[in-house]
C-alpha cells in the first residue's frame, strides 16, 4: 500500500466579523468547519475552493490569496491531510442553489461563537486558519503554478 496525504480546499470568507462555515455530520456527530473539501482530479486548487464552497453553503467566491498550506493528521485516524487555506471574497449568494447532502446548513460565526464551540470543531485548522488570517498571513495566489502535462 503506498501512502500518500489527501489534498483539502478550505476557504475563510468573512463579512461584519462573521465567518462563514458550514455544520456537518461526521460519524453521528454534529461539527463546524469552514467550507472545504477534496481536490478532484483535473480540477486546480482555485476550482476546488470555488466548487466546494459553492456546493457547501450556495456562494460564489473569488479566491484573494492563500492564508497557509497545513499538514494535519487526525489522531485517531491513520490519515494525513494536506489542507490549502484561501481567503477569499464572497461576490454571490444563491439562497435556492442545491447543497451538498453531507451539509446540515451553512452559518455565519462570529470568531467568539467558533471558539466557544471548540469541542465541535471538525479539526484544529479551523481556527488556526482564522488565526492566521487575523494575523494577515496572505500569500499571492501566483504560488500556485500549475504545471501541463507532458506527454
Amino acid at each position: 500500500m503506498v501512502w500518500a496525504p489527501r489534498v483539502t480546499v478550505a476557504a475563510i470568507v468573512e463579512r461584519n466579523q462573521e465567518y462563514l462555515c458550514v455544520r456537518e455530520t461526521i460519524l453521528g456527530r454534529q461539527v463546524i468547519n469552514q467550507p472545504a473539501g477534496h481536490l478532484e482530479q483535473d480540477e486546480t486548487l482555485i476550482q476546488a475552493v470555488q466548487r466546494e464552497t459553492l456546493e457547501e453553503t450556495g456562494w460564489t467566491v473569488e479566491p484573494q490569496s492563500v492564508i497557509g498550506i497545513y499538514l494535519w493528521s487526525p489522531p485517531d485516524q491513520n490519515l494525513t491531510f494536506l489542507r490549502v487555506t484561501f481567503h477569499c471574497t464572497g461576490v454571490e449568494h444563491n439562497p435556492n442553489a442545491p447543497i451538498d447532502p453531507d451539509i446540515d446548513d451553512a452559518v455565519w460565526l462570529t470568531e467568539q461563537q467558533i471558539k466557544s464551540q471548540k469541542s465541535s470543531l471538525r479539526s484544529p485548522l479551523v481556527l488556526q486558519c482564522i488565526n492566521d488570517y487575523k494575523q494577515g498571513m496572505r500569500y499571492p495566489l501566483t504560488i500556485l503554478r500549475p504545471c501541463s502535462r507532458s506527454r
